[in-house]
């Protein structure tokens, strides 16, 4: 039944994006200088969880990487590398760039001069940006001229809360591109277009289809994973075709998958106060960052901190209660 199980990935880039005609374009206009060897436009690309804002800038990239031999990119999710040498580090080796270099012990300043050592434009794409501990390294990024940004996050205020006055300022002119969670009818074309690269054309209903993009409610990841464990179920059960029955047993499966990769992404100081928490099942604030303190050798600082419990509510790891210190956390699991 299986033909390509890699399009049944939520990481998977596909050739043709369904639904993001308009933010296509603009990123491939922001970035298009790339190829004549300039600097291009640094972007800030904005939704919900499940939108497609990393497979978006991937996509343009990986384009823009086949057409031109001047333009190289790295990646980096600041969620499990949210310190300054970790970002740059998993920025150069995604690019092949730093495969010799130790994160740890290795100054920031060794990681920057690779970039000056590059012959190409790079473009940088940093997710969860507002999860970085040192928010300068985008200060630093911005005044290479070989390094253009993609920056992506849920929510551009977050970013710029905690964002140095300079920093700030030179964000100010980044493109902004915002995307919207997908519609019923736009999120069946995407299940049903991974599905026939996967699997091969009516291998899944339009009903079948149809339900996957109702549980996943707008949520592209959500409903991929989906997709690819209700096929899994019904291998299983000695068929080759999918059927309803397959997704509504696939549900809680594929909620736990979820949960299961996003907290395997964690850096050690959120992985701590993800696991406070979970053991807790509620805490006060005041209680969790005095338990943290109590566990870490070399506590983050109280913003570090904030941030950290910011991503694990946007994954839907942790959910809060209040403000300030009177604020709860509640552990949400799958």
């Amino acid at each position: 039944m299986i033909r390509d199980a890699r399009a049944l990935a939520p990481e998977f880039v596909p050739e043709e994006l369904w639904h993001r005609d308009g933010q296509i374009d603009a990123l491939s206009a922001a970035l298009r200088p790339l190829a004549d060897g300039l600097t291009g436009e640094d972007v800030i690309i904005t939704g919900p969880s499940g939108v497609g804002k990393t497979t978006l800038a991937r996509h343009v990239v990986q384009q823009l990487e086949r057409e031109s031999f001047a333009v190289e990119s790295g990646y980096v999710n600041c969620i499990s590398d949210s310190t300054k040498s970790g970002a740059l580090s998993q920025l150069l080796r995604s690019a092949g760039r730093a495969a010799d270099l130790r994160i740890e012990g290795t100054p920031t300043s060794v990681f920057i001069d690779r970039f000056r050592e590059l012959e190409s434009q790079f473009v940088a794409i940093i997710d969860e940006v507002d999860i970085l501990d040192d928010p300068l390294l985008l200060l630093s990024l911005y005044e290479h001229p070989a390094v253009t940004m993609v920056l992506i996050t849920v929510d551009e205020d977050d970013l710029l809360a905690d964002l140095d006055s300079r920093v700030q300022s030179r964000l100010r002119g980044a493109q902004r591109l915002h995307l919207e969670k997908y519609h019923h009818a736009e999120l069946c074309d995407i299940l049903q277009a991974r599905a026939e690269i996967g699997l091969g054309h009516r291998v899944v209903e339009e009903t079948v289809i149809e339900r996957i993009a109702d549980v996943a409610a707008g949520d592209a990841r959500t409903g991929i994973v989906l997709l690819r464990r209700a096929v899994q179920h019904a291998q299983e059960s000695g068929r080759n075709w999918v059927s309803e029955s397959d997704v509504d047993a696939s549900r809680e499966p594929a909620q736990r998958e979820i949960h299961e990769r996003n907290v395997a992404t964690l850096s050690t100081h959120q992985r701590v106060l993800y696991e406070i928490v979970k053991e807790a099942g509620q805490i006060g604030a005041h209680e969790l960052h005095e338990r943290y303190e109590e566990r870490v050798s070399t506590p983050r600082s109280q913003a570090s901190r904030r941030r950290y419990l910011r991503g694990l509510e946007r994954y839907k790891m942790i959910r809060k209660y209040g403000t300030g210190r009177g604020s709860r956390y509640e552990y949400v699991g799958y």
